[in-house]
């Protein structure tokens, strides 16, 4: 081979090289939490249970209801939603059916933004009585361990904000799963990756946990209710204040939401997107995660037993390890060996995903498409944007 076959064969060697940083990272930071332990009996501060509700959800009732059962002294739990949205009468079951909890239904967000999620987050705030605030989406369903755990690393003054992890309750179509694999076997390892190399900057919107001064140290919710990603912002604007977030290894269950393939592309899309226009270089150094594709090319270039059986070789062996020690050793998933022979494709249809991502200028969110201009969402029409965000 000449020289610049060795080079090129070496670079298609460096997705091993993060696979490894993923397998180390993932171990750190489960052994970790192992030692140090989330259990909380003695601290538990009065919590302000806040969801902004839009829509019914699948297994509604029992997402909503799962935050009734929470093994906890005090807290109380707002929702804020439309008088005409299909999930009222459902919350309304919940306040008859579990009286003795503390459940106040609020109407609208009285606010005017691109992001009514947010919007409502505004008022769900203003109006929540407690300092320690748990912000969780509708689909969210959770143990009655939950509040317990999120409260524990709040006994840090240092703490301001944290996160968990999170997987799907329930796959009832080949998407689902194709989606639940690609989240344990791809996503999580790479937030494994940044919490080893630049600690917890994010938050996801599955469970936001923060307390009321570092929410109002970053000016509040009205501050990014017209911006994209506002779970990642949220937990960039509180570390920006100097002070930790933290990620729990506790897992939350989601209802699965995609129907369709077309559901889970477009909606990658847009967050890749988003990704790509809020943090150019980082997108694109992505180029060096993806093992199938320089493996491939390796073997192309160099078509032989050998190449093939190091380089497809050593992608399996490694892919299978950080989904087994992330999913099954890390997050204790049931079930998810069956569901290994869909990382490869996976890892097809993440890498199309991304390459499409750099053809986009603009997002499409409610049926309205927005352009990302200085970190805000600016509408390519004004008037649709208008009538999108009620």
């Amino acid at each position: 081979m000449k020289a610049a076959e060795y080079v090129l064969l070496g670079v298609a060697a460096i997705p091993f090289v993060y696979y490894i940083l993923v397998l180390f990272s993932t171990a750190r930071f489960f052994s970790s939490e192992k030692l140090t332990g989330a259990s909380n009996s003695g601290f538990t501060p009065p919590i302000s249970c806040l969801k902004p509700i839009k829509g019914l959800d699948d297994d509604a009732y029992e997402n909503y209801a799962s935050f009734c059962r929470q093994d906890y002294p005090e807290y109380e739990i707002l929702f804020c939603v439309d008088k005409d949205d299909p999930a009222l009468p459902v919350l309304e079951k919940l306040v008859r059916d579990f009286p003795e909890r503390r459940i106040r239904l609020l109407f609208g967000s009285g606010r005017t933004a691109i992001n009514d999620k947010v919007a409502r987050l505004v008022r769900l705030v203003d109006e929540a009585q407690h300092d320690l605030l748990v912000i969780t989406d509708g689909d969210i369903r959770v143990n009655p361990d939950y509040l317990r755990t999120v409260a524990a690393p709040f006994r840090n003054p240092k703490v301001g904000g944290a996160t968990c992890l999170y997987a799907s309750t329930e796959e009832r179509k080949f998407i689902q799963v194709l989606q639940s694999i690609g989240m344990i076997s791809d996503f999580f390892p790479g937030i494994m990756v940044a919490w080893a190399l630049d600690g917890v900057k994010f938050m996801f919107g599955q469970t936001i946990v923060m307390t009321r001064m570092s929410n109002a140290g970053f000016g509040g919710y009205q501050r990014i209710e017209n911006r994209p990603a506002d779970d990642l912002l949220a937990g960039r604007l509180v570390a920006e204040q100097g002070l930790k977030v933290e990620l729990l290894p506790y897992v939350v269950q989601t209802v699965a939401d995609f129907q369709s393939l077309s559901d889970l592309f477009y909606k990658r899309v847009r967050w890749m997107t988003v990704m790509r226009l809020m943090r150019p270089w980082g997108h694109f150094g992505l180029i060096f995660t993806w093992g199938l594709p320089w493996s491939l090319f390796a073997v192309a270039m160099h078509p032989s037993v050998l190449t093939a059986a190091a380089y497809l070789g050593t992608y399996a062996a490694l892919r299978i390890a950080i989904t087994w020690m992330m999913g099954i050793w890390g997050m204790k998933q049931k079930g998810l060996w069956k569901k290994f022979p869909l990382i490869p494709l996976w890892d097809v249809m993440a890498f199309i995903i991304w390459l499409v991502s750099f053809g986009r200028k603009s997002i499409r969110w409610r049926g309205v498409n927005y352009f990302i201009k200085n970190g805000m969402l600016v509408a390519a029409e004004p008037a649709a944007a208008s009538s999108g965000s009620r």
